[in-house]
């Protein structure tokens, strides 16, 4: 089974699993409508990706998020349905254009509330959370590849013993074992791995996945 067949699943696990009439699910279905309006990159999680980051976010009793990556706001609109009504997301954008569709299809899908958007490089973002005092139950990184040994350590410094850390994009199709490799998303991927299995401060596995984005994986990992 390859590319058309793992789609077709994908299709069969979102009509079985994700129900059209929820209106959450109309929501995101909305986002994704903006985003290819505005242009925007498809690379926003799949779907069943989205639920599984919320039920991860959940299962973490997450009342505090972090995502460092917002693109047009579908997976921070899964993240902040896992929320309680008190609770609180920071996402952090690079793209001005993005944020702004973002924030537009958060606030459509009834999470403004939880909200805290903030444009700009995510390394000059992460210390003043830090500055801040932020301490966060869950984490989602999916911006740039080649920073990711960065956020993921800004991730250990801003999460709370036993927050969750979801890294994505990790596999890259199979491209990551190319220790040859000059593709900055590849060098900062297998950096990633580096840090990962030396960090001591988080117990951590990788999961490849396939479906309609292709064969990837996701780094998973709790804070120790």
């Amino acid at each position: 089974m390859a590319g058309e067949d793992w789609s077709e699943v994908d299709a069969y696990i979102v009509e079985k699993l994700l129900s059209p009439d929820d209106p959450l699910n109309q929501a995101l279905d909305a986002a994704l409508a903006r985003n290819r309006q505005a242009g925007l990159p498809a690379i926003d999680v799949s779907p069943a990706q989205g639920k599984l980051l919320h039920l991860l976010a959940r299962l973490a009793g997450a009342r505090k998020i972090l995502e460092i990556g917002t693109l047009g706001g579908y997976s921070t609109i899964w993240l902040a349905r896992a929320l309680p009504d008190d609770g609180r997301i920071v996402t952090l954008e690079f793209s001005p254009v993005h944020a702004a569709v973002a924030r537009e299809n958060i606030f459509a899908a009834g999470q403004g509330g939880k909200l805290d958007l903030r444009i700009g490089p995510a390394l000059e973002a992460l210390p003043a959370l830090e500055r801040e005092g932020a301490v966060f139950d869950f984490i989602f990184i999916d911006a740039d590849k080649a920073n990711n040994p960065a956020y993921l350590q800004w991730a250990l410094r801003l999460a709370r013993v036993g927050a969750v850390i979801v890294v994505d994009n990790v596999v890259r199709g199979g491209r990551v074992l190319d220790a040859a490799s000059a593709d900055p998303d590849i060098v900062g991927t297998r950096k990633f791995f580096d840090l990962a299995g030396s960090e001591k401060r988080w117990t951590a596995t990788a999961i490849q996945t396939v479906g309609m984005k292709g064969w990837d994986g996701l780094g998973i990992g709790i804070v120790e």
